[in-house]
């Protein structure tokens, strides 16, 4: 089924029209790292990657995340995140997109969570200084649920064999920037993605102020959590970045 959403990727990402093809990419690179001593020795790394190209009508997304982390020398962190979307522009503000995304986080119960479906966006704030969307859709979500050991009501050891979980899903989203001034700015997004089985809630609020033309520095501090995880593991996960930013113009 993973194949199946690679392909239905691609086809959705294939339908750009040409004068997308030949626009530039625009976008940012970002590098965090963090170190503390003491009681336990802990470095952390973070990579991202967002890039974008449009015309008048269509615009193309895609997003790479890569989050790894050390506590005295045992890794603890290990996450990876693609997203790819293209939206299609209806009229001033409103727009349809087609959406995919593949994670695979090793320190989670999921060996992959995967996400292909589309839907309808619109631009409540569209200018300057502050510009804030919201979109959502239906699609179909696929959880890979990895092997796991618990205990059952006598306290004895029991295999749970590894799952795949196909649901109908929604996904939801919303995007709100505003420029202080002309360096420094604020952004908030979060993100919905409802199954029945399982839903995952994200939150990212970050600040970011320009350091150069090209360079700037951000803090910012996520929130990711799932309503029903496999047992043993944590509902909510939260991370504390600074980030050295990269701009492609």
């Amino acid at each position: 089924m993973k194949h199946v959403l690679s392909v239905c990727a691609a086809c959705a990402m294939s339908v750009v029209p040409a004068a997308a093809q030949d626009a530039q990419w625009l976008g940012e690179g970002s590098l965090s790292a963090g170190y503390t001593t003491g009681n336990t020795e802990t470095t952390d790394l973070g990579l991202g990657l967002d890039l974008a190209r449009e015309t008048q009508v269509w615009k193309t997304s895609l997003e790479a995340v890569a989050d790894f982390g050390e506590t005295d020398g045992v890794e603890t962190r290990n996450r990876w995140f693609l997203a790819g979307q293209l939206d299609r522009q209806i009229n001033d503000r409103l727009y349809g997109f087609v959406r995919a995304s593949h994670e695979r986080d090793q320190f989670s119960g999921f060996d992959s969570r995967s996400f292909l479906g589309g839907g309808l966006g619109y631009e409540i704030l569209a200018g300057e200084p502050t510009s804030w969307s919201v979109e959502a859709g239906p699609g179909l979500k696929i959880d890979e649920v990895k092997r796991r050991v618990t205990t059952d009501e006598d306290g004895n050891a029991r295999i749970v064999s590894a799952t795949t979980q196909e649901s109908f899903s929604v996904v939801g989203a919303s995007n709100f920037a505003h420029e202080f001034n002309e360096n420094v700015g604020f952004t908030n997004e979060t993100s919905l993605l409802y199954a029945e089985e399982s839903t995952q809630l994200g939150n990212i609020a970050a600040v970011t102020a320009d350091l150069t033309d090209a360079l700037s520095a951000r803090v910012s501090f996520e929130v990711r959590h799932d309503t029903d995880p496999p047992a043993n593991f944590e509902a909510t996960d939260t991370a504390t970045r600074v980030s050295l930013v990269y701009t492609f113009q």
